[in-house]
């Protein structure tokens, strides 16, 4: 791979603020569209009609966003990390006039996934941008702005959400991602001034088809398993499985083969990206899985609105924002990564198995402090293992690995988020189904008013029926909180194996001869400014004119 450009870029303080800028727009416009979405997800189910099929909302988003992480990581690394950026920025904008305007259950769906493709690039361009312009050693204080977005997010995005359901409608969830998006293009193009290169050998195309064939496969393999018209006894279910198994084996003999692969098999020789990838891929499983479905659980369960429930998630945020911002600062000041994902991996332990205790009796404040403490274990780990795997790793193959990490993150979020999803939607359709049959309706009527509940036709029902759907909500979701707690307990197991070495000093685009950082480049800078200001005073006064000479540069 080679660089297009003919000179360093100079990374002073005052440029990496500037890119650090466009990164925060579009990791604002991302972060803030799934948050909203979780506070409206009941009240969009119940009026496009589609409570027993929801899991595929949060399914479509995750497999889509899934997919491209490895491509995006990958053509970063060959291509240059703006105009994919930028790219990413306009699919996600797109996808959201596409939601706002869905007028079935399925086409939604869709629109998920499209919004998926964009939000995928915006999450892995922008941690490897800032691996490219912030050295390991003091990356850890980036992280404090990085979570204050993300927590302002995700304290926003519920109110938002829940503000938009009660007073207007579900549909301006959406609408606020237009001009949010508009602005995050803006700031993009022209904050974000990062080299373009050229590909020297072939991009591995059969690579991605490959790639993307396995996750698909893996996918619906884990739908179709849970779902009760199919089943783990069902032909199409392992016909899944059988196509995974292909997919992958044909994945690795590609990969072991290609030029340049998308994801090389050497990043599996280091032990430091492997353990750190495995802690990802079981807080996936464990920690996503639950977090898609406590909004819902309040609003139904416990009989609070969408605005209710959205106020009921700022503890969490505030718990992750507080870990997330002091670990990057400690990590920043003594070099030592390794006992935070520990003691992460115990606090969201802790918060899990008070969960599983859950029901529509529990007291709200109670509930608040469950998820705070389920929120600091998370910004105990999250940022700290993209830390680690890009540390561990050469300069050039940054983007590489940090899409390859968050694949194997969101490959378990998506497993967890389709498996246990899939038992809490099985458990709560059979529990409705069984109070509305209990008060005198038939089956059919019973499967109808199932699959149209939403938190304003259950604020009408009578009492008796009201407090059977708000139990059948908390018996369904209460015990899966138990199955995922040995997930937790072997990303622990994980975090105590994890290496510690020591953080780079060097900024990604600095290691690749891409740039000049620190006194020299706040130097260079400085000549070139007061250069171009002499130079505009001898033209301005007349003593020098400039024209362009026969080889078309300007000339003096």
């Amino acid at each position: 791979m080679t660089i297009t450009s003919s000179a360093p870029m100079l990374l002073t303080k005052r440029r990496i603020w500037i890119i650090f800028s466009a990164l925060i727009a579009g990791m604002l416009l991302s972060s803030l569209d799934q948050t909203i979405v979780s506070t409206a997800m009941p009240t969009i189910v119940g009026q496009l009609g589609g409570v027993e099929h929801q899991v595929w909302i949060t399914t479509a988003y995750l497999l889509a966003t899934t997919i491209v992480m490895p491509i995006y990581g990958k053509f970063g690394d060959v291509l240059g990390r703006r105009r994919l950026f930028l790219v990413a920025i306009a699919l996600f904008t797109l996808a959201s006039v596409g939601c706002a305007f869905a007028s079935d259950f399925w086409m939604f769906v869709i629109f998920r996934a499209m919004q998926g493709l964009g939000a995928g690039g915006l999450m892995i361009l922008s941690q490897a941008i800032i691996a490219d312009i912030v050295p390991a050693s003091e990356r850890g204080k980036y992280l404090g702005p990085l979570g204050a977005i993300f927590g302002l997010s995700a304290v926003a995005g519920p109110l938002l959400g829940g503000f938009f359901v009660d007073q207007l409608t579900w549909q301006w969830a959406f609408y606020i991602n237009i001009p949010v998006g508009i602005a995050a293009f803006v700031i993009a193009l022209f904050a974000l001034t990062l080299p373009d290169k050229k590909a020297t050998k072939p991009l591995d195309i059969l690579g991605i088809v490959f790639l993307s064939a396995a996750t698909t496969c893996l996918i619906f393999f884990t739908d179709f398993g849970g779902d009760k018209d199919f089943g783990w006894s069902s032909p199409a279910t392992w016909s899944w499985g059988v196509g995974l198994l292909v997919a992958v084996a044909a994945f690795i003999f590609t990969e072991a083969k290609a030029k340049d692969p998308i994801i090389p098999l050497s990043l599996f020789r280091n032990p430091v990206f492997v353990n750190a990838t495995a802690i990802g891929l079981t807080l996936g499983l464990g920690m996503f899985a639950a977090i898609g479905f406590v909004p819902t659980f309040l609003q139904m369960s416990s009989g609070t609105s969408a605005a209710a429930s959205g106020l009921l998630m700022i503890p969490m945020m505030v718990g992750l924002l507080g870990t997330s911002i002091t670990s990057g600062i400690l990590i920043t000041k003594t070099g030592r990564y390794k006992i935070f994902p520990i003691l992460g991996t115990v606090v969201t332990g802790i918060a899990m198995i008070a969960m599983t205790t859950l029901t529509a009796s529990t007291p709200i404040w109670l509930i608040c402090v469950f998820l705070f403490v389920f929120g600091a274990g998370l910004g105990l780990i999250m940022q700290v293992v993209v830390l680690v795997v890009q540390n561990a790793v050469p300069a050039s193959e940054v983007g590489t690995a940090t899409s390859t990490n968050n694949y194997f993150r969101e490959v378990g979020a998506a497993l967890g988020t389709a498996v246990f999803g899939t038992i809490f939607a099985t458990r709560l359709t059979e529990n409705l189904q069984d109070v509305f049959t209990s008060a005198g309706a038939t089956s059919g009527q019973a499967a109808n008013a199932t699959s149209t509940l939403d938190p304003q036709t259950l604020s009408q029902l009578p009492d008796s029926i009201r407090d059977g759907v708000v139990n059948a909500y908390a018996d369904a979701l209460a015990p899966v909180f138990w199955y995922l707690l040995p997930f937790i307990g072997l990303a622990f197991i994980l975090a105590l194996f994890l290496k510690q070495i020591p953080l780079s000093d060097v900024a990604g685009l600095v290691a690749r001869g891409e740039a000049i950082s620190g006194d020299e480049a706040e130097l260079l800078e400085a000549q070139l400014r007061d250069a171009a200001t002499l130079e505009g005073e001898l033209v301005s006064t007349g003593t020098i004119r400039t024209g362009r000479g026969a080889d078309g540069r300007d000339e003096a």
